[in-house]
């Protein structure tokens, strides 16, 4: 029995910038991502990667081709559609935080759940603080974010990602700021939660050691997948 797709695009086509600026980003990609599975994007700066993860993640649109979260297509909603899907369904993990740095780390964590609207603020600050308690910062829930270490900001960033228990988590070089011990810490938790928790994750890396550790290996170049390889056989 074939593993459950969460998460697909078929023949994405992007073209970046304008007239004799334009560049093909990506040319003709299909990907399938399974729920409990962990795929690595590899390749070099420019090949594509964080476009197809921005067009995975709803966060860009492709100029051909569709993208789907499970059976349904997606490409075709509205803006305010493709929010409230990515809200629901997706966690984005970015290179470079992108916290509210006033805010504290609870209070970022609970950002997507405001936006999605689904819970009370009790129950929104609970599960900030387990989420957190989670990736290690259960005793800094009320530090702002500007006075939390490169690495524990990302771990908050991570905790953000999870807000709205999303079927997919996509991320983008997420260990490509933190010191090998904390990227592998960072690594190990998301792959714990996929494995455990039935998730998916793709993610974008320069890092070997990561890529080699996850379920699949896709390395691009020149905007299309080159080769994907299998490393650990879903049962």
């Amino acid at each position: 029995m074939s593993a459950q797709v969460s998460l697909s695009c078929d023949r994405i086509e992007r073209y970046l910038g304008e007239e004799e600026e334009r560049v093909h980003a990506l040319r003709g990609v299909s990907l399938e991502i399974e729920i409990g599975s962990v795929h690595a994007i590899v390749g070099p700066s420019g090949c594509g990667k964080s476009s197809l993860l921005y067009i995975l993640g709803l966060l860009d649109t492709p100029n051909a081709g569709h993208v789907s979260i499970e059976t349904e297509t997606v490409s075709h909603l509205t803006d305010d559609e493709l929010a409230q899907k990515r809200n629901k369904f997706i966690g984005f993990i970015f290179q470079f935080h992108f916290l509210m740095e006033d805010f504290t780390a609870q209070e970022n964590v609970m950002i997507p759940m405001r936006k999605l609207g689904e819970l009370s603020d009790a129950r929104m600050r609970d599960r900030a603080a387990e989420l957190l308690d989670g990736v290690g910062l259960g005793d800094k829930l009320r530090r702002p974010s500007r006075h939390l270490s490169g690495g524990e900001q990302q771990r908050v960033a991570i905790a953000r990602a999870l807000a709205n228990d999303p079927r997919v988590i996509l991320a983008d070089e997420p260990t490509g700021n933190l010191d090998t011990a904390n990227s592998e810490r960072a690594f190990e938790l998301l792959q714990n939660l996929v494995h455990e928790r039935g998730k998916a994750l793709l993610l974008a890396t320069h890092n070997p050691a990561i890529a080699e550790a996850c379920d699949w290996i896709h390395e691009m170049k020149d905007g299309r997948i080159i080769d994907s390889q299998v490393r650990n056989r879903l049962s």
